[in-house]
């Protein structure tokens, strides 16, 4: 999905002299803050930003996010990973 911002010329120009990625910065605000609110799951954040599980700690924490529990998706995900990773585990 593709959004597009109508700023202003002017404020456009001052943003984008002091942010030189202001596409990027624009997607991860609106990807921390949907987090933030509980509409994205911690892989849902990940595969937005295109960020692997250690990366999106990572980010988190730069951001000063405290996550809480993994939801099922994530365990899930986390639980093919290691499948696809270590191979299948007898459970």
């Amino acid at each position: 999905m593709a959004v597009t911002i109508q700023l202003p010329a002017d404020i456009e120009q001052r943003l984008r002299a002091k942010t030189p990625d202001l596409e990027t910065e624009l997607k991860e605000a609106i990807a921390l803050d949907l987090f933030r609110r509980g509409k994205l799951s911690h892989y849902e954040l990940s595969k937005m930003l295109g960020l692997d599980r250690f990366e999106t700690d990572a980010y988190l924490k730069r951001h000063n996010v405290v996550e809480g529990s993994l939801t099922m998706e994530d365990l899930n995900e986390q639980a093919q990973t290691l499948d696809r990773v270590l191979g299948p585990v007898r459970r």
